[in-house]
């Protein structure tokens, strides 16, 4: 039977292209291979955290970073990504946008110090209030970063990016980690996030060689904000989306729920969030380069839903089947009344990284517009439904809430795509089928062998049984690939099986 075609109108690629391709390929495999680390690295710190303190603890750390992200939010330039978008060279701005930057942190850093004592009030916990001064002190490490590493994103030079964060985060882990088994008590979260900010401050000067000076041109950083204009106001209603449920839980269901709340938000979405961020990080500069090549674009977009999938589906079916046990195991009885949630949130988790894959088209074919609007659309919603979901079930509602606006609006904006990019959505069915149902049956087999051989689980039968899901879901990809003769037009899966050496003959 001849084979149907996902792609739509793709053309073969170019020679040119082909280098292109390598390019992004290459740097993909960096910046996951960063944030796989960091993520081993903030897992394990995490861990080890979550055995001495208390989710109040971590309701107080919260409460000061959704400050932080409050005036981050409100004060975005969209600077970074504007200068990523553009074609000519970006030299004349950078000290512009460096003092800019400086200027900027030191005002928010007043401001934080200023309203510390009134947050404080506001969740009514006086606990919080020197805590939020004192991380308001990467306002001021952060604005002095050099403005020079933004061309590791623009020239796909993510080898460099790597040892520039990867340093950052393993001082954040050994601060953390130390001080936690000294003090025992929320301050070590405070001093290993103050601990990596200044690393990564020091060692952004270390790894690019660009010096900016204070300069400032009205008319440039003007000229910037044209286009970062859109982004602003898109980080304003990110922001309220995804931080709002924060600002609620603490607010109305309290300190310890907050800390139940975000725990349970981090682990659930720490795969799914990681696909979005190298998604996110890797594809607009490469998609800004080849705007105006529509078929190329279209491929490189479909390649990446591809890619999305295919690691997402896994991760959820696992992460949810996997959850209470993966509590139990690594957290203690003590977070158990969290894990309904991080079942529910590893749902957003998924739907998420699916929707990260579009806000790089809109935002390299000069359309952050388009982004914004479906952003205020999710904001709406979820202001509609939060209150009522969450006086129900609690921060299990709230997940609730949250997951509700991400299955419509993500929806929303990959069907947008699809019309900027000139294609059917009928290769839709092929892309999401196959993984759905290698998942189900991965699911299917780690419950089975759970209740059949482990009364109880341990570190190794937790292994084991993520082990068992990750050979089922492979397996049986690889198996209705060959039934419906699709595995020649599905990038990962061919990778996967020839590095496991199932290719057909």
């Amino acid at each position: 039977m001849p084979k149907p075609n996902i792609r739509g109108a793709i053309i073969t690629s170019t020679k040119p292209h082909k280098s292109f391709s390598k390019r992004v390929i290459e740097s993909g495999l960096w910046v996951f291979s960063l944030k796989a680390l960091q993520h081993i690295f903030n897992f394990a710190r995490l861990i080890i955290l979550a055995r001495i303190l208390s989710p109040n603890d971590f309701g107080l750390i919260g409460i000061a970073l959704l400050t932080l992200a409050t005036l981050e939010t409100f004060s975005y330039t969209g600077f970074q990504a504007a200068l990523i978008q553009k074609k000519d060279d970006i030299k004349q701005y950078l000290d512009s946008v460096w003092t800019f930057l400086i200027v900027r942190g030191i005002a928010l850093f007043i401001i934080v110090y200023l309203i510390a004592p009134h947050i404080a009030i506001f969740f009514e916990t006086s606990e919080a209030r020197l805590i939020i001064r004192i991380v308001g002190l990467s306002f001021l490490i952060g604005g002095f970063t050099n403005i020079g590493v933004v061309f590791f994103q623009k020239k796909l030079e993510f080898n460099k990016e790597f040892k520039y964060q990867l340093a950052a985060t393993i001082t954040d882990f050994i601060v953390s980690v130390v001080t936690v088994l000294i003090l025992r008590n929320v301050w070590a979260l405070v001093l290993g996030l103050l601990a990596g900010k200044t690393v990564r401050c020091v060692t952004s000067y270390l790894f690019h060689p660009y010096r900016p000076h204070l300069h400032f041109s009205l008319r440039k950083v003007q000229e910037l904000f044209d286009f970062g204009k859109w982004i602003f106001v898109s980080s304003i209603l990110v922001f309220l989306i995804t931080q709002g449920d924060d600002a609620f839980v603490g607010k109305v269901l309290g300190t310890t729920a907050l800390g139940f709340y975000q725990l349970a938000y981090k682990i659930s979405n720490i795969p799914a969030t990681e696909i979005s961020h190298v998604i996110a990080r890797v594809t607009f500069p490469a998609y800004s380069i080849i705007r105006d090549n529509i078929l190329n674009l279209r491929e490189s977009y479909l390649r990446t839903l591809q890619v999305t999938v295919f690691l997402s589906l896994p991760v959820t079916g696992l992460i949810f089947v996997l959850a209470p046990d993966f509590t139990k195991v690594f957290l203690g009885e003590k977070w158990m009344p969290m894990v309904p949630t991080m079942q529910m949130l590893t749902l957003f988790g998924m739907l998420r990284a699916i929707g990260a894959t579009t806000g790089a088209v809109f935002m390299a074919v000069g359309k952050p517009e388009a982004r914004t609007r479906i952003q205020f659309g999710q904001l709406v919603l979820l202001t509609l439904i939060i209150y009522p979901l969450s006086m129900r079930w609690g921060i299990l509602g709230t997940s609730m809430a949250v997951t509700a606006y991400a299955l419509i609006f993500n929806t929303v904006a990959v069907h947008k795509v699809f019309k900027i990019i000139e294609s059917n959505s009928k290769g839709m069915v092929k892309l999401f089928m196959i993984p759905l149902i290698g998942t189900s049956l991965a699911i299917l087999s780690v419950f089975g062998v759970k209740v059949s051989l482990f009364a109880s689980i341990s570190l190794a039968s937790f292994l084991a049984l993520i082990t068992v899901g990750m050979i089922v879901y492979i397996l049986a990809i690889h198996f209705f690939y060959i039934i419906f003769d699709y595995e020649d037009d599905y990038i990962v899966h061919k990778q996967i099986i020839m590095m496991l050496g199932l290719k057909n003959k």
